[in-house]
C-alpha cells in the first residue's frame, strides 16, 4: 500500500475533526458507547476521505486506464473488424476498373486531338 501524500493526511484529519465534533453536537449524547460510535464513525469517515483524495500528479482517467488494463476481466486491445475489400478488376459501382481507365484514356486521347 502506497503511503499518503500530504493532501490526503490533511483531508483524512479534518474530516475526522469536524465529522465527529459535528455528530457529537447534533446528537447531544453524554454516554460513553455515544461518544465511542461517533468517535469511530468520525474515524471512519476521515479514512475514506483520505483515500479517495485525488493523487497528485496523476489524472483520473490515466489511473483509471491502468486499474482496468491490470483487471483480469479487461478486454485485450481493440482489432479492427475484418472488412471485404472490392477486387482489383472491379469497383464498388459494377464497372470494372480497367473500362474506367480505357474510358478516361480515351478522353485525355481526345483532348490533345484538338
Amino acid at each position: 500500500m502506497p503511503r499518503p501524500t500530504a493532501t490526503q493526511l490533511a483531508y483524512g484529519s479534518a474530516t475526522v475533526f469536524l465529522s465527529t465534533l459535528a455528530m457529537l453536537l447534533l446528537s447531544q449524547t453524554e454516554t460513553g458507547i455515544g461518544v465511542a460510535v461517533i468517535a469511530i464513525a468520525g474515524l471512519g469517515l476521515g479514512l475514506l476521505v483520505a483515500m479517495t483524495a485525488p493523487i497528485p500528479g496523476v489524472s483520473r482517467v490515466v489511473r483509471r486506464h491502468v486499474v482496468r488494463a491490470k483487471s483480469p476481466g479487461a478486454p485485450g486491445e481493440l482489432q479492427p473488424a475484418p472488412t471485404q475489400t472490392p477486387s482489383p478488376a472491379s469497383s464498388p459501382y459494377g464497372v470494372s476498373r480497367a473500362r474506367v481507365a480505357s474510358a478516361a484514356g480515351a478522353a485525355e486521347a481526345g483532348k490533345h486531338a484538338h
